[in-house]
């Protein structure tokens, strides 16, 4: 059971080797817009965590063109995959604007880089100065 403040945003990324698919009972965690119909073994364990701990995929939330759903490469070049992804929490799931796969760049891995968009707003604490109180700032990174 993850354990953190309310108000913070726990996310969980990486390469988690799970193809999660379509399946009617994991529809709370995956969105429509996986690359899998069918989840593997690692897939159904990353979705019962995700329900246990009130986290949704997000990368498989975004319509993408299948190009930039696809994560991994087998060396033989044929074989393709979304398996790394991302968890935030379900109550936060708005503050990230998009999930895709960049094919570009290189860097020698059989893995694809995966770019998100978070778009969250971040309140000023004055230090000395009390004038900006209660100010709101953007903060939006890629």
């Amino acid at each position: 059971m993850i354990r953190a403040p309310k108000h913070d945003i726990v996310m969980i990324l990486g390469d988690l080797n799970t193809k999660i698919g379509k399946e009617k009972v994991y529809e709370t965690v995956a969105g429509k817009n996986t690359l899998h119909d069918i989840s593997n073994q690692n897939g159904e364990m990353v979705c019962n965590f995700a329900i246990e701990n009130n986290m949704t995929a997000i990368s498989t939330q975004f319509q993408h063109k299948t190009i930039h759903k696809k994560t991994w490469i087998m060396p033989d070049l044929t074989t393709v995959n979304q398996i790394d992804h991302i968890l935030i929490n379900t109550n936060k799931k708005k503050t990230v604007q998009d999930v895709q796969t960049l094919r570009g760049p290189n860097c020698d891995s059989d893995h694809f880089f995966v770019k998100t968009i978070i778009k969250q707003q971040l309140i000023i604490t004055p230090t000395r100065n009390t004038e900006n109180s209660g100010i709101w700032i953007t903060l939006e990174t890629q």
